[in-house]
Parts: C-alpha cells; structure tokens; sequence
C-alpha cells in the first residue's frame, strides 16, 4: 500500500495528484461532471444548470473531458439534431472523487467563504 502523506511527485507530469487536477481541474470541469452524473444531459441543458459559463467554455470544457474518455458525445441523427453527453464507463470512476469534493464543499464551504471576506478586509 503506497503511503500518499510521504510519497513525493518529482515529476509533476506523471504525478498521480496532478494528472488527476488536469483532467478534472478548472473552473467548469467538476460542475459538468457532477451534473452528468445523474444522467445524460443535452448541451442547452448543462448551460442552463451553469449559468455563468460561456456556450463556448462549456463547449472547450466538454471536448477536453471527451478527448480524455471521460464524456461521451452521443448524436442522434433526427430533426432537429439532438446531442447528448454523458459519462463513459471510465468518467465513472470519478464518481466517489466528485462526491467527496461535493461532500467536502458541503463541510467546509462557509469555513472557505468567511476566510476569503477575512482576506478581502486585510
């Protein structure tokens, strides 16, 4: 069993931390993910669900996330056309990653909050 409190990333491209943060990482990628993981969503669908992002980020994020065989594209050739993403076999796995950041956001988000207002003051 590795021991992750001492194991050291001397080379931060094969780092298991860090190939985890560049799949995941950002400011959307998580949000799309854990929006996917109650089922496929159309594009429209996941832009209404995060408002603040651009048609244009969302598209990046999503092509970044199916590039990694994390989320599959899925279209239907009907009229008008219909595309779905969802997560792959493999983006599952990611599952209890998302859920433990949506876990740790829950514990500890107004913790996060009131220490980012005491930093704005000083």
């Amino acid at each position: 069993m590795k021991d992750y409190k001492t194991e050291k990333c001397p080379n931060t491209t094969a780092c298991p931390v860090a190939i985890t943060v560049d799949v995941i990482g950002g400011k959307w990628k998580g949000k799309i993910l854990y929006n996917l993981i109650s089922g496929p969503k159309r594009f429209n669908e996941l832009g209404r669900l995060m408002p603040y992002t651009t048609k244009r980020m969302l598209t990046l994020q999503l092509r970044e996330l199916e590039q990694d065989g994390i989320v599959h594209r899925e279209i239907y050739r009907e009229i008008p056309p219909k595309v779905e993403y969802s997560l792959t076999a493999f983006g599952e796995t990611l599952k209890p990653i998302i859920y433990l950041m949506r876990d740790w956001g829950d514990m500890y988000g107004n913790e996060v909050f009131m220490n980012r207002k005491i930093s704005e003051k000083v």
